[in-house]
């Protein structure tokens, strides 16, 4: 999903603030233990940082990490991770994939509800996942995440008014059947985002396109109620007493919004706040934090730059490798980052299935320090190819989205290394973050959007499919039109034949087989330069010794299971959290 470019030294925008779970040699966790007496109050407090509110609390409607973190707290799936990442039934207590491996039959659990007690049955599950794929809601992601379900060509294109007993069953309460146009290997892990979670379809039918905004009546079925959504101000989400599995100890979490990460490092050295990312410039004095406060986990998350294949110039090759091999990837890392993210050329992280350790960047440069001479003399070719030069070439403005000290002198460092390497003038355009969602999630198929911009992917599901073919060839995901038909592009051929090779490699049974051709097809993406990968994110953060058996994991989310485990004790410091006293 998508994530705010990081904020340099663990401040990220949404990471600083997730209850993460334990994956076991994966991540350092709080050093905290069980014997700690409970806290009369079990409140949770954790900021958002850099935005007014998040973007959206309709399922159906998630691309961003921010709103995703909260909508999993709200709803349920049919099937989810546990704690050590592997996927396992939500809402389903069984489920069974038919000879024809496209057919999958989903056993329920017994009696499940809405937090409001509504029954929540097979009618409820098809309604919502037909809701979302349903052209009318103008969902930008359930095409992506649910394109394998059969008949959603027809249904976006509207040759099929519904989806409901054709390819989403409900042959009776307990039971729901979806049944793929192909198979697909990494269905049920994509089944996990959520976009395919259930809504409650009383709540869409009373209040229409502001039924979120009437969330406490019953939206979900997840372990947390949204009680208060007040922009600038906070977000409150209360225990589900009606959740189907384990309870959350904690009675509430309160997530307020602070204008950056560095306000929310004060926040947390001020004593309010249970949890904050750590600038990089702190990272010294969070280490020394007794207690254990300090943590640092490897993520799933690449940070990158797109470029906007229908926009000149970069629909030249030359001049796209050009940019990449100008940026010395070691110095951000060393100097701005100080060691919190890990230079790359990959799209597929460290840690993932299928990351291909032998890859390297474009025109074979194996190192992340760049080649500036390459750089120049590709540029060089580039422009001549195109008829341009410096004073005629469109001016380069690079959109971006930060919010901290640190986030402004890594985009100006990037900056500084273009003009110089190539010659050129380059603008930076720092967007809000929900504006820099619009203008970007909306580049597809926009020869007016943005020419090339800097964002973070975190894994969805750690499935290279979910770097791959989601990004690169669903036209949704596929912003900067890779492989598209108006970008002109001298090795359109080959971008389109590396597309089909992605799509054959989602539906190969040899998982051999199918890991080595997603390294196949990464190399050709890196060559094409199809993103410009700059490094892999670590999750920095501190944690107040009060808040127990919190521990990070590499796709920074809470998985149902890891709530029960959480509890506030009285050990010091601990914020006063009276204010949002439960009564």
């Amino acid at each position: 999903m998508h994530v705010r470019k990081q904020l340099k030294g663990g401040v990220f925008s949404f990471l600083l603030c997730l209850l993460a779970v334990m994956v076991v040699a994966c991540g350092g966790g709080t050093a905290n233990n069980n014997s700690s007496e409970k806290a009369k109050d079990q409140i949770y407090v954790s900021p958002i940082a850099g935005v007014e509110m998040i973007k959206t609390l309709d399922p159906a409607m998630v691309t961003d990490a921010n709103s995703s973190s909260i909508i999993r707290m709200v709803y349920s799936g049919l099937v989810n991770f546990d704690k050590n990442l592997k996927l396992q039934g939500e809402l389903a207590q069984d489920i069974q994939l038919a000879d024809d491996n496209v057919t999958y039959t989903f056993k329920l659990k017994p009696n499940l509800t809405f937090s409001n007690g509504d029954p929540l049955t097979s009618k409820e599950i098809v309604w919502s996942l037909n809701r979302a794929l349903d052209p009318k809601t103008k969902s930008p992601s359930a095409a992506s995440y649910m394109s394998m379900i059969k008949g959603v060509d027809e249904f976006n294109a509207g040759k099929r008014s519904t989806l409901i007993g054709y390819s989403l069953l409900a042959p009776d309460p307990g039971t729901v059947k979806i049944i793929l146009s192909q198979p697909a290997q990494y269905f049920l892990q994509s089944l996990a985002y959520p976009t395919s979670y259930i809504v409650n379809p009383k709540l869409v039918e009373k209040y229409g396109d502001k039924w979120t905004d009437h969330s406490s009546e019953g939206a979900g079925s997840g372990q947390f109620v949204l009680t208060k959504a007040q922009r600038s101000v906070e977000l409150i989400l209360d225990r589900n007493e009606k959740y189907f599995g384990p309870k959350p100890q904690l009675q509430r979490v309160v997530r307020p919004f602070y204008k950056s990460g560095d306000v929310t490092w004060k926040a947390y050295q001020s004593n309010q706040l249970m949890r904050s990312g750590v600038p990089a410039a702190q990272r010294d004095a969070a280490k020394k934090l007794p207690n254990g406060q300090f943590t640092e986990t490897k993520q799933l998350w690449i940070s990158y730059f797109a470029l906007n294949y229908l926009i000149s110039p970069f629909d030249n090759i030359k001049i796209r490798q050009a940019f990449a091999l100008a940026i010395n990837k070691d110095i951000l890392s060393t100097n701005i980052d100080k060691g919190a993210t890990i230079p790359t050329n990959h799209i597929v992280p460290e840690g993932a299935d299928g990351y291909n350790p032998n890859l390297t960047g474009p025109g074979g440069v194996k190192d992340t320090k760049g080649d500036p001479e390459l750089a120049k003399k590709l540029f060089e070719e580039g422009l001549k190819e195109k008829g341009l030069t410096r004073e005629t070439m469109p001016t380069i403005k690079y959109t971006t989205s930060f919010t901290s000290s640190a986030g402004k002198q890594s985009a100006e460092a990037i900056q500084q290394m273009w003009e110089k390497t190539l010659g050129i003038k380059v603008v930076i355009d720092n967007l809000d973050w929900n504006t820099f969602l619009d203008v970007t999630n909306n580049a597809r198929d926009n020869d007016k959007a943005p020419m090339i911009w800097e964002s973070g992917w975190i894994a969805d599901y750690p499935d290279p499919q979910d770097w791959l073919t989601l990004l690169f060839t669903v036209p949704a995901q596929n912003s900067w039109n890779y492989g598209h038909d108006k970008s002109k592009s001298p090795n359109l051929a080959e971008q389109k034949a590396n597309m089909e090779l992605m799509k054959k490699a989602d539906a190969e049974r040899d998982n051999a087989k199918r890991m080595q051709m997603y390294n196949q097809a990464e190399q050709q993406l890196v060559n094409d330069v199809a993103w410009i990968p700059l490094s892999q994110n670590k999750q920095a953060s501190v944690t107040k010794p009060c808040v127990k058996n919190l521990v990070d994991n590499p796709m920074g989310i809470m998985t149902p299971d890891g709530w029960a485990d959480v509890y506030i004790s009285n050990d010091k410091p601990c914020p006063d959290v009276s204010k949002w006293a439960v009564k």
